[in-house]
């Protein structure tokens, strides 16, 4: 028998925002977090990473509303805050000046896009913008073509609010020792310029030193790249790098190495790939993945997301843990549809479990959904 998941009994409340916020949410709910979700009076959210989450809408420009927030934030471990630098400080909710001597044990986690010193600070961006002055969009990109940004991956999710949660998480280990909470402050410019660490250092040796393009990992080798197969539109990968793995991905394709050129040849890559990409027009990707499906080719189909879906593929938390795993992600519920959370859906029964409130007692509705105290104060 399992224990509670590892974050049972956090409390967390998320300011709204869209994709990297939302996404450290998300990942501290699938481990048990209790995450109630800030939303503004008559909005709608398009925020769809909503598993496990509640919310209740406050108007942090009035001031009761805002002593709402500052007494639930009294019984809660976490803050998450995805606006733009000093957007907090001009609602009176000073990270330092205010909300940690509110509660010493709160951790604030502050997710920007630019670093919030330098040129870019005052500025707006998104993911591209972000990964672009990190200098990881430079080194993305077929050779000789411009760059190319991976849709949001990198800056929102892996750069932004996957190491915004790893920041989360450490500043809950350390408050285990020293009893305080502290400002946690992630963007996705040194997100993603951490997450680049071994292609920057590698940019110093041969496996990355040359352009865009034309490096071993960045789809310049011609056995680490994808091919289309005999049925239009469906792709092979293919990450023979290791000679063994690379001897089995030549048997595979029915190739005698001796008619080949040297693969450390850099200047007969294009020769290489061309020899690939005509032997995988010779199958489907069905029948390239019976040649190579239980071999040590490092060659696997490209499937598409319709597909998993429709074979029944399951989505699991990001980790396994044996004793205390997360909560499992239903098909349903975030894994292929669902998503998706109503201003106001769950929050009371959220505030009843975490404060002992009832409405009408200890807050009052607008008529536009936000909270408000009742006569300027709310129970503790």
């Amino acid at each position: 028998m399992t224990a509670p998941p590892p974050l049972n009994g956090i409390r967390v409340v998320e300011l709204a925002g869209l994709a990297p916020g939302p996404f450290a949410g998300l990942l501290l709910a699938d481990y048990g977090a209790s995450v109630l979700r800030i939303d503004r009076p008559s909005s709608v959210s398009a925020d769809q990473l909503t598993r496990h989450k509640t919310s209740i809408t406050l108007d942090l420009r009035e001031a009761k509303s805002r002593e709402i927030l500052l007494r639930i934030l009294t019984a809660t471990d976490v803050l998450i805050d995805p606006f733009r630098p000093g957007v907090l400080e001009r609602l009176g909710l000073s990270p330092t000046d205010v909300l940690l001597k509110h509660n010493p044990r709160l951790i604030v986690a502050r997710m920007t896009g630019f670093r919030r010193d330098g040129k870019y600070k005052d500025m707006a961006g998104h993911d591209i913008n972000y990964i672009a002055v990190s200098g990881v969009l430079s080194m993305l990109g077929r050779a000789g073509d411009k760059p190319y940004a991976p849709g949001n991956i990198l800056g929102d999710f892996a750069g932004g609010g996957a190491i915004c949660f790893m920041g989360i998480i450490l500043a809950l280990i350390a408050r285990t020792s020293t009893g305080r909470g502290q400002v946690v402050e992630a963007n996705m410019v040194d997100g993603s310029a951490y997450l680049a660490t071994f292609p920057r250092l590698a940019t110093k040796n041969p496996s990355w030193s040359e352009p865009r393009g034309e490096n071993l990992l960045d789809s310049g080798c011609p056995y680490y790249d994808t091919y289309e197969t005999k049925d239009s539109g469906k792709y092979f990968a293919v990450g023979a790098l290791e000679p063994q793995f690379y001897a089995a991905l030549l048997r595979g394709l029915q190739l005698d190495p001796k008619s080949l050129p040297a693969r450390e040849d850099r200047d007969q890559w294009p020769t290489l790939r061309d020899i690939f990409t005509r032997r995988f027009k010779e199958k489907t990707r069905a029948e390239w993945e019976a040649v190579f499906d239980g071999t040590d080719a490092c060659a696997t189909p490209v499937l598409e997301q319709g597909e998993l879906e429709s074979a029944g593929y399951e989505q699991r938390p990001a980790v396994h843990l044996s004793r205390t795993p997360g909560h499992p992600i239903k098909a349903d519920e975030g894994g292929w549809t669902g998503g998706g959370l109503e201003a106001g859906k769950g929050g009371v029964e959220t505030l009843r479990s975490w404060m002992g409130w009832e409405p009408n007692v200890d807050f009052q509705v607008r008529d536009d959904g936000a909270l408000v105290s009742v006569d300027g104060r709310a129970k503790l």
